[in-house]
């Protein structure tokens, strides 16, 4: 029970600071969101890369234990992502007759999201 409990705990911690941080860049790109959402672009590209990263190097590395790890990886990376976002910005571009750049937004995020993680794995792998 009490290892349930600093799961849970873990979690919802890890998740508030990648929740903050989520904001906070938000904040800083919004004044480009009327041509391009880069906030939401960037959050998911650098957000693959970590998580990609961080479980390839740093978790089988640092013997992370479970309740930290899925701090890491479930509550600050799923907090921090925004594929929510993501959906409902490409579905606004589409709906408001941005058909080439909602698409070249669609496409680009999952291109440049899969490039990203292999990146980190990659980079988490010849980390020594």
């Amino acid at each position: 029970m009490k290892k349930s409990l600093f799961m849970w705990l873990a979690i919802g911690s890890f998740g508030f600071v990648g929740a903050l941080a989520r904001y906070g860049i938000s904040r800083f790109f919004g004044r480009y969101s009327a041509l391009f959402p880069f906030g939401t672009f960037f959050i998911n590209i650098t957000g693959s890369f970590f998580l990609g990263w961080f479980m390839t190097w740093a978790q089988p590395r640092l013997n992370i234990p479970d309740p930290i790890r899925l701090g890491i990886a479930v509550g600050f990376v799923g907090a921090y992502t925004t594929f929510s976002t993501y959906m409902f910005e490409t579905d606004r571009m589409l709906a408001t007759g941005a058909a080439l750049r909602g698409m070249l937004y669609l496409a680009g995020s999952v291109v440049a999201g899969l490039l990203a993680v292999r990146l980190g794995i990659i980079l988490g792998s010849r980390m020594s």
